[in-house]
């Protein structure tokens, strides 16, 4: 016989078992998710789902947790056991907005500098992290009362006077900044001040795991916005590139390393010609085709297009030349992996092969190439289609390749094994 549950332990709206039974103005009872997501959607016009009345309110609509259905329900549970019902948990109460206004305020004010105290600032933040973790709908509270603005500012206003004791501070803000993203424009403003990106590539050297971890995804968000005077400052800051090509080289998680590919490429591709160098100085040419040899198609991707910023550099180009399995390498990745792999892949040899004879002498790489299969594999492109950019690449490649087919040509048929062909 199949179970029946009473018709009073169900909401309204969803007509599932409640949760977390709370009762509106009108007196009806509904599961606090559901009813939060109907005034929510709402808007202006709350009203109630079944009477239709208006729940009229200051801010926001009261909803009174209704105990005594609640208890019942986990009585009704627990008799009910042996049909597979299991007793929903004594429900956490959420935060109001009241309760994260009068937390920020004490945020804001145990951060300013004329009046700092770091332990008071550790405990605060603390907690909400602690009660955004517990839930969406905490979650949303704090974002909707603009909890990352006040974090922001007091991460700038703690790397004002950053010490070592200040540490544990910064440590903590940064954790709670990533359970908040993606972050608003004024928040990443703060976050982008100087001061902020000092502190910021301190903890990518000096941070434990999980701090530098929680900088590198807080400063990706940063570097979204692209704004050039941000990343020329970032790259004028001691360590702070080495710090991310240091996250790439020795990964925590792929999660983090995705991060950092993500962060350098913004850097790569917004920062100025003579900039560039750096990166080549780093070993980034080396170490990311280093990657490229056994790695996800994230990675692979996001590690393409870093390289194919970097060899717009002569010097990277360089790098490339003497690196023995960088044409093999990009040759393979074609076809293989996605279509924007396949993008980056033909961009960087094109890149390579059409400077070779102004800067290399030579002619080697384009035999190389042809040794591998390029010429094939670039052909098969032209008839699966790409975009018009890269088939323009592609078609240059194939010009440049083809004077050279006589001395040289070898093609794993591995390679093609596995495509599909579109007509």
């Amino acid at each position: 016989m199949e179970l029946v549950i009473p018709s009073q332990f169900t909401c309204p709206i969803s007509l599932d078992l409640m949760k977390d039974p709370v009762t509106l103005s009108t007196e009806i009872t509904y599961d606090r998710e559901n009813i939060e997501k109907w005034i929510n959607e709402a808007g202006k016009n709350q009203t109630c789902p079944i009477t239709n009345q208006e729940l009229k309110c200051d801010i926001e609509p009261v909803l009174i947790p209704n105990h005594y259905i609640r208890k019942m329900i986990q009585q009704w549970c627990v008799e009910n056991k042996e049909h597979g019902i299991e007793r929903i948990p004594t429900p956490r109460i959420p935060v109001t907005s009241s309760d994260v206004s009068e937390c920020l305020v004490k945020i804001t004010n145990s951060s300013k500098l004329e009046m700092q105290d770091a332990i008071l600032c550790k405990e605060l933040i603390t907690k909400v992290k602690n009660l955004a973790s517990e839930s969406d709908r905490n979650k949303r509270c704090f974002i909707t009362n603009g909890t990352t603005k006040v974090l922001s500012a007091a991460f700038l206003e703690f790397s004002e006077g950053k010490n070592t004791k200040n540490a544990t501070i910064g440590e903590v803000i940064l954790s709670t900044l990533t359970l908040f993203l993606p972050l608003d424009v004024k928040s990443k403003s703060m976050l982008g001040s100087i001061s902020s990106l000092r502190w910021i590539a301190w903890f990518l050297n000096n941070g434990s795991l999980s701090s530098r971890r929680n900088v590198v995804f807080v400063l990706r968000e940063i570097l979204k916005m692209e704004e050039h005077d941000k990343i020329e400052t970032l790259l004028t800051i001691e360590g702070a590139l080495e710090g991310l090509v240091k996250l790439v080289k020795e990964p925590i998680c792929p999660t983090t390393t995705k991060a950092s590919l993500l962060t350098i490429y913004h850097m790569v591709n917004s920062s100025s010609q003579s900039s560039k160098s750096r990166f080549v100085d780093v070993g980034l040419v080396e170490l990311l085709l280093e990657i490229l040899v056994d790695c996800d198609k994230s990675i692979c991707e996001k590690a393409l297009g870093v390289l194919d910023g970097i060899l717009n550099y002569e010097e990277g180009r360089k790098r490339a030349y003497s690196y023995a399995l960088s044409v093999p390498i990009l040759v393979k990745k074609l076809l293989r992996i996605s279509d924007l792999a396949t993008e980056f892949s033909v961009s960087i040899l094109w890149k390579i092969c059409k400077n070779e004879k102004r800067e290399n002498n030579g002619g080697c790489v384009l035999v190389e190439a042809l040794q591998v299969g390029a010429f094939q594999k670039l052909l098969l492109l032209l008839q699966v289609g790409c975009s018009e950019t890269t088939k323009e690449k592609a078609s240059e490649l194939l010009k440049l390749l083809n004077v050279h087919r006589d001395r040289a040509e070898c093609v794993d048929s591995l390679d093609f094994k596995s495509l599909k062909r579109k007509f």
